[in-house]
């Protein structure tokens, strides 16, 4: 104590007598910036190393390892992140430098402070949480389910008395327990994000935009405003059907509508309801993806070497062996992993991987053609430095595999052989074709805002821990319209059931992917000179389209995102206005349909 009390009163003294430190020089934040980047490089090979091997095989080894490894790279970053702030200013410097020191000072999700042992209880407060949410079980009739075999069940199953145990078992076993950690996390990452510069820890992720942080917030209010009229159209629909399915003690006519009727335990997409909403005669598509996949035979492994193709079609290259020697594909029988699908890249090069529990169905298709697009997009830019190893900003990496996917449509199915030409949908089978789309990518919009419109709220304090569970379900209701199939106290933690919470991976990229999807893909039809209904176009086998798109993956993150959103489609503004052009034909319909009804909630 007589040192610490000595040391406590001499610091301040020869702070004093120390010479005042030289302005940095635009040639020293240069030779920072080299270091930096090959460091930084370096680490995150081993770093990623860790997190694969603790991602495919959990145990409190694994565990240990990953957060081991995660305490060094968080420290590392935050070394770098405040070194950086202090050339910031210095004069001379080039705007490619200034802004490679802000994409240095923004490179981190969750940065700790400097205080002694926080980057490493911040990293054990993460692992813990993730592992937690990998290891996670519901029930169903009583018996434990885990995380992928819940998610299946959530929809297919029909019964709302199933759906609704299978609903709260998840957010009580899952969430709630995560309550307590995830406040002590909140507060050490809010602490770090303050020593870089930031008012929080949201305010730092809004800053990575090529924007002011409250501008980025109001450009995604923005484009909500743009979409919201039509995801409105599509609730009070959904509602109706779901209504004359269940009746009114199940899924009244008015107000939002019950979270775990929608087909999706989060209720972000509801495309697996389809068949509850379908319209009589257009709704009958003639075809199901799933039974085409298991009626051919297929396989996980094929799967992924289907979506391959798509991208071989466009001119790419092949994926290396080591992609099929590496990537987790189907869940291990001997092991916990965690499920949720993701894309990897190893080392900055050549070693990229998915990890999936591929199911044979629909959804894992279209999940596979999403997630390559990562991979591929991650191959295209390795030749950059280090801090431009990225999207344009991180909704154009998520955009890139949905835009493809997008060109999953009956003429894609007939050209790899899994639809018979015969089969192939009409002109009469538009709305049931756009209405199934719609039932995902509509309905995921709000969504996609409302995920760090609450962590926002949470790093900000305006959404404080002893209101989480109500910031939540407010949030839910203001923008989804739905509600919980039971009463929620502050006992409960059902932001923690979402993967992406407790996975602590920002979530806007989402939404914008959701927007930016349609404008890559409808620069791509415009390309392919497609003349037929835009949601019918699949540009599968153009090598112009593929070149155009290269070029743009290829850029990475060396240039500001209104450069690379240009570059492919001729326009520097994320907007949802190419979405509501897609659906147009259905949203004069859907209004059609609630004509007389009490729509909003």
């Amino acid at each position: 104590m007589a040192a610490l009390a000595a040391a406590l009163v001499v610091s301040p003294v020869l702070a004093q007598q120390a010479p005042a430190a030289a302005a940095p020089t635009a040639a020293e934040a240069d030779a920072f910036l080299a270091k930096a980047e090959k460091a930084l490089f370096d680490q995150s090979i081993v770093s990623g190393r860790a997190a694969w091997i603790n991602a495919t095989y959990i145990t409190d080894d694994t565990d240990a390892i990953a957060s081991y490894f995660g305490a060094i790279d968080t420290k590392q970053r935050v070394d770098y992140a405040l070194e950086a702030a202090k050339y910031a200013t210095a004069p001379g410097l080039s705007m490619e430098t200034k802004r490679r020191l802000t994409l240095l000072r923004t490179a981190l999700t969750l940065p700790a402070p400097t205080t002694p042992g926080a980057a490493e209880e911040l990293n054990d407060l993460a692992t813990k949480l993730q592992s937690a949410y990998g290891k996670g079980k519901g029930t169903l009739k009583g018996q434990p389910i885990n995380g992928s075999d819940i998610e299946e069940q959530m929809g297919i199953n029909r019964n709302p008395d199933e759906l609704r145990e299978m609903w709260v078992s998840w957010h009580d076993n899952v969430g709630a327990p995560m309550r307590t950690d995830y406040a002590k996390l909140v507060d050490i990452a809010n602490a770090g994000a303050k020593e870089l510069g930031f008012a929080d820890t949201g305010a730092m992720w809004r800053s990575k935009y090529d924007m002011p942080a409250d501008d980025f917030a109001k450009l995604t209010d923005k484009i909500w405003a743009e979409v919201k009229p039509l995801y409105d159209d599509l609730h009070c629909y959904t509602r109706t059907k779901l209504n004359e399915k269940y009746g009114d003690a199940v899924q009244p006519k008015t107000g939002p509508i019950r979270a775990d009727l929608l087909g999706n335990m989060w209720a972000q997409e509801w495309g697996n309801i389809y068949d509850v909403v379908a319209p009589q005669g257009a709704g009958d598509l003639g075809f199901d993806t799933t039974d085409l996949l298991k009626a051919k035979g297929y396989d996980p492994v094929r799967m992924v070497k289907t979506g391959e193709g798509f991208y071989s079609s466009l001119g790419f290259e092949p994926l290396p062996q080591t992609f099929w020697e590496r990537s987790q594909i189907t869940k291990p029988r001997d092991r916990e992993v965690i499920c949720h699908a993701s894309a990897w890249d190893i080392d900055n090069k050549n070693d990229i991987r998915i990890k999936m529990c591929t199911k044979v169905n629909g959804d894992d298709f279209v999940t596979i053609h999403h997630e390559l697009g990562h991979n591929y997009y991650q191959r295209a830019y390795q030749k950059h430095s280090q801090l431009y190893l990225d999207g344009a900003n991180d909704g154009f990496h998520e955009a890139i595999g949905d835009f493809v996917a997008l060109s999953i449509t009956p003429d894609y199915l007939v050209k790899i052989g899994l639809l018979d030409p015969a089969k192939v949908p009409g002109a009469d089978k538009d709305l049931g074709l756009l209405l199934r789309q719609a039932m995902d990518k509509v309905a995921f919009l709000p969504f996609g805002l409302l995920i760090d419109k609450w962590r926002w709220g949470v790093f900000d304090g305006s959404i404080p821990q002893s209101q989480y569970e109500k910031g939540w379900t407010d949030l839910r209701l203001q923008y989804q319209g739905i509600t919980p199939p039971v009463s929620r106290d502050e006992t409960k933690f059902d932001a923690g059931g979402k993967y992406h919470i407790p996975g602590n991976t920002p979530y806007t990229r989402y939404f914008l992917a959701r927007v930016l999807q349609f404008q890559f893909y409808e620069a791509a039809c415009k390309q392919a000179g497609w003349k037929g209904p835009l949601h019918r176009c699949s540009f599968y086998g153009n090598k112009a389209v593929g070149a155009k798109l290269d070029a743009m993956l290829q850029m990475g993150a060396s240039k500001p995102w209104p450069d690379a959103l240009q570059a492919f489609t001729g326009s520097r503004e994320m907007s949802g206005k190419a979405l509501v052009n897609y659906f147009a034909p259905l949203q004069k319909w859907l209004i059609t349909q609630n004509k007389g009804k009490s729509c909003g909630w």
